[in-house]
Parts: structure tokens; sequence; C-alpha cells
């Protein structure tokens, strides 16, 4: 399979992922290597990379615990005083080993310490490799909201090698696929149409191709998301107040990013519907197909009235507006729209019936 290349950095795919690590690290004179981990990719996805590794380069290890309610400046601190400790300098690079939280939480501390060194991302959970894997958008959460503080910064190369998903559950894995759907919601009609046919996830390897594929031509036309890349939100904007509120709520069960996005994808339709053209076939073709494999989110009405409150805080938000992609087809996406506060309550409304 072949490479992606972005704008300044390779996606490596399979055996060629490692071959391409080997040969960076014999042409590159890092003075020290570092490995970033929690701990489920320590057990699981560090005797894999060792085994891939060079015998004569050796690294230090840093783990961190894993899970978006360590994804904070806590943990960033903790893995900056652990690379001062191992004495690393300007010219130490650090592999971030995980899902989205370690390449994110890994980048920003790449791109902060000693004003930047150098990082590359090995992302082990699907919605790492369909969704980390390209951007350079590194950052941690503040609190429960989502992504507050952060960089854009590209690593040195990202590697996706699906012998990690072998240690993956279920439910991870599901969550990784909504973020494909998505990409064949805001950008191919028949990608959408494809994926919603597969039966089961064991054979989802071979589209992780096209779907880094879709979110890097979308990335290469907007770097910095100032229009085209904007679409890469859709379902964001209420999925991401529906994760920070499941997260910071001691009395509800937590939700994996992919399962909040899938809830903002629904009300997001609904609110395309409603505003943008989506016809009435398409929403209820995305409720079903979603609905058909994610288990539906109970709401009350005072769920429903925090979650809302949690939109304020959206880092897409500009001067005092709340900024939605919506869809006038599926594969057709429209940015910067706003909404109605009345169909909030409206959009909720169709996800219950």
């Amino acid at each position: 399979m072949e490479s992606i290349t972005t704008s300044s950095y390779s996606v490596h795919f399979n055996e060629k992922a490692f071959e391409n690590l080997r040969e960076y690290l014999r042409n590159n004179a890092y003075s020290k290597v570092f490995v970033l981990v929690d701990e489920n990719t320590k057990m699981h996805c560090l005797p894999l990379l060792e085994k891939e590794m060079t015998k004569e380069i050796s690294f230090g290890l840093i783990e961190i615990k894993s899970g978006e309610a360590h994804k904070n400046i806590e943990a960033c601190n903790h893995v900056w005083l652990a690379l001062s400790t191992m004495d690393a300098d300007r010219k130490s690079l650090l592999i971030n080993l995980g899902g989205g939280v370690v390449t994110d939480l890994g980048g920003f501390v790449a791109s902060t310490y000693k004003r930047g060194i150098d990082f590359i991302n090995i992302p082990t959970t699907l919605l790492s490799m369909v969704d980390a894997s390209v951007g350079g958008k590194t950052g941690v959460d503040l609190g429960s909201l989502k992504n507050q503080i952060g960089v854009i910064n590209q690593p040195q190369m990202v590697l996706i090698a699906p012998v990690f998903l072998h240690t993956l559950d279920d439910r991870q894995m599901h969550s990784g696929f909504a973020e494909m759907l998505k990409h064949g919601l805001i950008q191919d009609a028949s990608y959408w149409q494809t994926l919603k046919a597969l039966k089961n996830l064991k054979s989802v390897d071979k589209h992780i191709f096209t779907s880094v594929s879709i979110k890097n031509k979308v990335v290469l036309e907007d770097p910095t998301e100032q229009h085209l890349r904007k679409i890469l939100n859709y379902g964001h904007t209420l999925g991401h107040a529906v994760e920070s509120y499941f997260l910071e709520n001691n009395a509800k069960e937590t939700l994996l990013h992919g399962e909040a996005i899938v809830v903002g994808m629904i009300l997001e339709a609904y609110l395309s519907y409603k505003l943008t053209g989506l016809p009435l076939v398409s929403l209820a073709d995305i409720k079903s197909s979603f609905l058909n494999r994610y288990e539906k989110v109970q709401f009350s009405n005072e769920d429903i009235t925090a979650i809302l409150s949690n939109l304020k805080f959206d880092k897409k938000n500009s001067h005092g507006n709340i900024n939605f992609v919506l869809l006038e087809a599926i594969g057709h996406p429209v940015i910067d729209v706003k909404i109605p506060p009345e169909l909030y309550v409206e959009a909720f409304a169709y996800y219950k019936e």
C-alpha cells in the first residue's frame, strides 16, 4: 500500500510503516529517543513495537494513565518532568504509541518541550488511525471541556499498522468506525454506502486508507481550519458537548468519543433537514444506520439543558456565534450555520423518538 503524503510528512501503512521507522532512525542522529505509552499500550502494543525497533536503538519509556479523563495539563506536566529527568534535549525524539489521548497529548508535549522537539505518532486505535493521523492537531482538555488547549504542529511521520487493531475490544472499534462513517457523510456518499453495508468490522482495515485520504485532502486545502477543514467537525459541536457532559457527570457512564459523535451526527442531521435542505429520506437513513449499530443514549430534560450550556465553550465559536457544519445532502456539507435555539430541543426530541 502506498504512503500518503501530507503537506510536511508521510503516513506509512502496514509493512512499510516499520520499514520507514527503522530507516528514519538510522538516518537521523537523535540524542535520545523516548516512547510515550499508557498502561494499555505498554502491555499490548509496546512489545510489538520493540520487535520492530532496531536493536541498536534504545529508548526511554514514559507512561501516562489511559482515558480522556487524563488528557490534561497535569499529565503533560508529568511527561515534561520525565523528559527533563531523563535529560531530553532539543535533539530528542518522542514517539507517541497509543490512541488519540496519547497522540494528542504527546504531540502537544513535544511541541512545547524546550520550545519544540520532533515527534512521531503511532496510533493504535481505529479512531486515532483515521482521525488523529492527519492534521497536526495536538492538545489537551481544560477540565471536561474538549481540546481547549493546544497547537497545530506536524509530526515527522505517522505509522499505521493494523496489527494494533487486534488489541482492541468491539466498543473501541465501533468508536473509531463512527469517524469513518462521518468521512462518508461529509465527502463521499458512495463511501457512506460502502461502510454502512459492512456486517462486522473484521475487514475495516482495508478502508482505513480511504478515510485517511479523505481527511488529508481536506487538510491540504485548508491546513489552519479557516474554511473547508471545518467540515471535519460535522457532528462534533453537539457531540463534544454530549461527551463533555458525560465526562464531568459522575452519575453517568462515560461515553467514548465515537459514541458521543454518533449522537451529534444524528442531532445535526436533523438540524440539516430543518435548515439546509437535507432530504427527509437521507435524515432517516442517517438515523437508522447509526442506531442499528450504536445503542441509543438516554437523555432527561435536565441532561439536555446541561449539554446545551456546554455549547458556549466550543472551540469553533467565533464572535459569540456557535458555528455548525450541516449537510445539504450526504457528501455535501455546509459550514458556519447558525442555529435557532428552539431547534436544539426539537433535534433531541427527534433523536429520542
